[in-house]
């Protein structure tokens, strides 16, 4: 690992120099299924917070309490689970949040299946349940044909009249459906944009509701879950003043690339039919880096560190447009970095994941400019390391539809991502 400490040059430093660490690449252990009970993109590679614990366990860090605070679909929460370790979770994206709470949870495995039971006996007598196609949402009607979308509707009322609202085996399903609402619509498979295909077969809902259910099962079977650690997740956005956050002894989390996906866009219908928005665009509101509240640009530029500055500058002359958002999201990093420094332990360590982009030829330095401001923030010594992205270093494009490609011609992603340790 490269050390930058507090006082060196940091400018001085060429990430583009810092050699990859094979240790942070090789998996030694199996993914547990609870880890694809839903598709979700560019998901936290479970092993990494294993390396992680490692990294801890070797450097005498007690670990009691792991944070994550942009904690997606709950993979730390989930590991943090297994090894017994206490967790605080947040993310804004409450599909995220669901998605988490099911994964860190431990279910009755004759309980999950008399409830699958009872729902598909339930639902093969609801035939008076189509949910008025005609005055239903316009995305849902974009998305679905009529026939298709009653027949969720039904799923979706079942679950609802027969699991009790307060039981948290209701979340478990609703997880489930949410994960074939994409394969039952016109959504064109594997696609991470939102895009229609005009030739895809319908599927059968519950066919494939009650398949997503048994693989679900059986994921929670395995997982073995026996410890009884504090699991909190929260949906909300980390900077909020309102969110009370813990001291924690190690923050373990991947930040929101600035040009990274839309996750409103891609989780649309799960959002809609969850009744977690009425417009999805909403849930973009208070995001890392969001425009969708007023900052005044001029003033706040000048709180830009100097990567963050030289991002900006560059960005003048070749895509203006993306100026203000790059700006929003380097100056909330800042702020996350001070938050974490409030939130970790004196003995502690913050483990960030985080890679660099490219928007119209101008490099986007997410890794530089939070180094930086980890070290603007009080922390006293940063160790570097440089990992490659499993799969990406073979196909390294997307094609237009958001599919991985190995086609030059193609838009180029990253293939490589930092390991940035925080210690005080």
């Amino acid at each position: 690992m490269f050390e930058i400490e507090s006082g060196a040059d940091f400018r001085k430093v060429n990430f583009n120099k810092i050699p990859s660490d094979p240790s942070w690449n090789l998996v030694e252990e199996r993914e547990f299924k609870m880890h694809r009970i839903h598709s979700y993109p560019a998901k936290f590679p479970a092993f990494l917070t294993t390396k992680a614990l490692s990294y801890a366990k070797k450097n005498k860090i007690v670990v009691n309490k792991i944070a994550d605070i942009f904690c997606g679909c709950g993979t730390v929460a989930f590991e943090a689970k297994r090894n017994n370790i206490d967790f605080w979770g947040c993310d804004i994206n409450p599909v995220a949040t669901m998605i988490a709470k099911v994964k860190s949870d431990k279910y009755d495995t004759e309980r999950l299946r008399k409830y699958l039971l009872l729902i598909l006996n339930f639902y093969a007598t609801v035939k008076n349940q189509n949910g008025h196609y005609e005055t239903a949402n316009d995305r849902l009607q974009y998305w679905y044909e009529k026939e298709q979308y009653g027949k969720i509707f039904r799923l979706k009322y079942t679950i609802e009249n027969i699991i009790p609202s307060r039981s948290r085996y209701k979340l478990f399903f609703l997880c489930a459906f949410s994960n074939i609402l994409k394969p039952s619509s016109r959504w064109l498979t594997k696609s991470i944009k939102p895009q229609v295909d005009p030739n895809k077969n319908s599927t059968d809902v519950i066919t494939i509701f009650k398949k997503q259910c048994e693989f679900m099962i059986d994921a929670n079977e395995e997982s073995g879950l026996t410890g009884k650690p504090k699991i909190e997740i929260k949906t909300a956005n980390f900077l909020d003043k309102s969110v009370s956050k813990p001291k924690v002894d190690m923050i373990i989390t991947s930040p929101p690339y600035v040009t990274s996906y839309e996750y409103a866009d891609l989780h649309q219908l799960s959002s809609l039919w969850l009744d977690y928005a009425e417009d999805y665009h909403s849930l973009r509101f208070g995001s890392i880096g969001s425009l969708y509240h007023k900052y005044n640009f001029e003033r706040e530029l000048k709180r830009l560190n100097n990567t963050g500055t030289g991002v900006v500058l560059r960005l003048y002359d070749r895509a203006k447009s993306k100026v203000r958002s790059v700006a929003k999201y380097f100056l909330d990093m800042q702020k996350v970095a001070d938050v974490c420094y409030y939130m970790l332990s004196d003995s502690g360590a913050a483990v960030f994941v985080i890679g660099n982009t490219e928007y119209k030829g101008v490099k986007i330095e997410n890794a530089e400019h939070l180094c930086e401001s980890l070290l603007s923030s009080g922390f006293k010594k940063i160790m570097v390391t440089k990992r490659q992205i499993t799969g990406k270093t073979l196909t390294p494009y997307r094609d237009k539809s958001g599919k991985f490609s190995s086609n030059h011609n193609n838009k180029k992603i990253y293939s490589e991502e930092f390991i940035l340790i925080g210690r005080k």
